[in-house]
């Protein structure tokens, strides 16, 4: 009787599962590197060494499995695989060795409830991403507004983030909110199409003990060239100029201090993707990427 009762258990659960899924992808990066910030000696929040200059490569395996039930929930869990040496281009940064052992990524369950996601320690601030990550978050929306909450289990100061979104006739309001050791910080971020090519965006931010700095930024893309104008109320502005056509693109950043960088991407065709980049404080990178 026990072999027939665990066996009508397994045919209950199985039959609540409608449809399951498995993707494996696959990535691969490979190129030379200078003068780059060093995560892996000083830490995201305060860079102030170079890496070595060398080579990088790296590749990994992604594992993506999705499903869903009779009653509407659907769900999915990740696994990669990584092992080599990477860089972060888009930050100018040297991340140093992979572990090269599996990770678990996020398991989410998705339904009339809203989305539910567990990911330890994978799962990022809301209101700023250089805060404490979060090991578990929920979203939802009610009526026109998008809610999302994110905690972290650990006793942190950053523990709790919250961000709601809200649109309407070409405007989007955006909140965002951090608990801090000093309280709470938190954005408010307003962006308006003024048509298809323009837009303005006005954001405060106030910081946990700190004073708080509004922002105003314009922007316009048109025939590929796009240029992105900000400035703050602390002496700080930022001007970023691209240009794309076909699969090349580059661009070019500056800022209060004369600060700036400039790269070039081209897709290659057959998922390769050739990459460079140079700043002004002599870091460079140049490389290949693929995605099987």
């Amino acid at each position: 009787m026990k072999k027939l009762l665990i066996a009508s258990t397994a045919l209950v659960a199985t039959a609540g599962m409608a449809s399951a899924d498995i993707t494996i992808t696959g990535h691969a990066a490979a190129g030379i590197h200078s003068g780059l910030d060093d995560v892996t000696t000083t830490g995201a929040g305060n860079l102030t060494d170079n890496a070595a200059d060398g080579v990088y490569s790296n590749a990994g395996v992604d594992f993506t499995m999705s499903g869903a039930t009779d009653n509407g929930i659907s769900f999915s869990a990740s696994v990669n695989i990584d092992a080599g040496t990477e860089i972060d281009a888009g930050d100018f940064e040297f991340d140093g060795a992979d572990g090269g052992t599996a990770g678990l990524g996020s398991v989410s369950m998705t339904g009339s409830f809203g989305s539910l996601t567990f990911d330890d320690g994978g799962i990022d601030n809301l209101y700023n991403g250089d805060y404490t990550s979060a090991d578990v978050s929920y979203s939802t929306t009610v009526g026109a507004i998008s809610l999302s909450v994110a905690h972290d289990t650990a006793d942190v100061a950053q523990a709790n983030s919250m961000s709601a979104a809200y649109s309407a006739s070409g405007m989007a309001f955006t909140l965002a909110a951090s608990e801090d050791t000093s309280g709470t910080s938190a954005s408010l971020k307003v962006a308006y199409a003024l048509n298809d090519t323009v837009s303005v965006t006005g954001k405060t931010d106030q910081v946990a003990g700190a004073e708080s700095v509004q922002t105003i930024t314009a922007a316009t893309t048109l025939n590929g060239v796009s240029v992105s104008l900000s400035s703050a109320n602390n002496s700080t502005w930022d001007v970023d100029l691209g240009y794309t056509a076909g699969g090349f693109a580059l661009t070019y950043g500056v800022d209060e201090t004369d600060a700036w960088t400039a790269t070039a991407t081209s897709a290659l065709g057959g998922g390769a993707t050739f990459a460079a980049g140079v700043s002004s404080d002599d870091e460079m990178y140049a490389g290949v990427s693929f995605a099987f």
